[in-house]
């Protein structure tokens, strides 16, 4: 079997994947993060992934026929886009393709979010095709407008917090271990129905004041989960509704929640969300790029 090796070294998660052209292989590591921080320095995440690339590559990798590499070299495809800890899996890449003597095909962190979701989703066409996409997540809350090829343009998000640090921030308050997500949906799941109103602004939306509100509040814990995770989706059905009617892919970690899910698809019959394994960090998306000999 032949595959197309994708890699992909966030601030948070290592992550290997193999595509055959039909089904993703995936292997990762969460980097260690201390109690009681919300995060990590660039610098610990690099070195975290320096130590993890070699012992995941043996593991995973040899004795495959890989006949292309892909690696997320950036967080966005815009200009200035730049973090630290994407230079490890960039140059396990670089030197794996040299090595083989194959291509190498660089993207986007968020393209290869993209790419997963469509895989997860079945809608691998729209890769030629345009569609709406959200990804959310502790550093990025965007609605893209996207053409064939995966040419992004964002047309909404956040004017402050991203909604995975309002996640965070409130999961911590609650005592919750970072990153607190999955921790915290299954909170809110247990919640009772919040009426909320969240703050948007033309295409923009305000979540810095969900953290106060959350702080004030004296409910359950259940109750405040219920409250963040559904202002969050409030806002962002707000904003997808002055966005215009194309397919519509949701992405990233915070999309792992059954909340943010259940609320989103009762809005649009025609929202598509990525499996938990393809929503939250991971190659799926660089390894099939690679695959389909694109670079974002």
């Amino acid at each position: 079997m032949r595959y197309s090796l994708g890699i992909d070294t966030s601030n948070y998660t290592t992550s290997w994947a193999l595509y055959d052209g039909e089904t993703v292989r995936q292997l990762k590591r969460p980097l260690p993060v201390k109690a009681g921080e919300l995060g990590l320095r660039q610098s610990d995440a690099l070195f975290h992934h320096t130590v993890a690339l070699p012992a995941m590559l043996d593991e995973f990798v040899r004795g495959q026929r890989i006949t292309a590499v892909g690696v997320s070299s950036r967080p966005r495809d815009v200009e200035g886009s730049y973090m630290p800890c994407f230079l490890a899996g960039v140059s396990a890449a670089q030197a794996i393709a040299a090595a083989l003597d194959i291509p190498l095909h660089q993207t986007s962190h968020q393209q290869g979010h993209l790419a997963a979701a469509l895989y997860s989703a079945g809608r691998l066409d729209l890769l030629d095709g345009e569609f709406l996409a959200w990804h959310v997540s502790g550093g990025t809350t965007e609605l893209l407008h996207v053409r064939p090829g995966l040419q992004a343009t964002c047309i909404g998000g956040t004017a402050d917090l991203n909604a995975g640090q309002l996640v965070d921030r409130v999961g911590a308050q609650l005592g919750l271990a970072f990153p607190a997500g999955p921790a915290l949906d299954q909170l809110a799941q247990r919640g009772e129905p919040q009426r909320v109103r969240a703050s948007v602004s033309g295409m923009q939306m305000h979540l810095s004041g969900v953290e106060n509100q959350c702080k004030k509040m004296t409910d359950s814990p259940e109750n405040i989960a219920r409250f963040c995770l559904a202002t969050v989706a409030d806002a962002m059905i707000k904003i997808t509704r002055a966005a215009g009617d194309l397919p519509l892919i949701c992405a990233g970690g915070v999309c792992c929640s059954q909340v943010l899910r259940a609320s989103f698809m009762a809005a649009f019959a025609h929202a598509h969300f990525a499996a938990p394994e393809f929503s939250a960090d991971n190659a799926a998306g660089v390894a099939i790029l690679a695959g389909e000999g694109m670079t974002c």
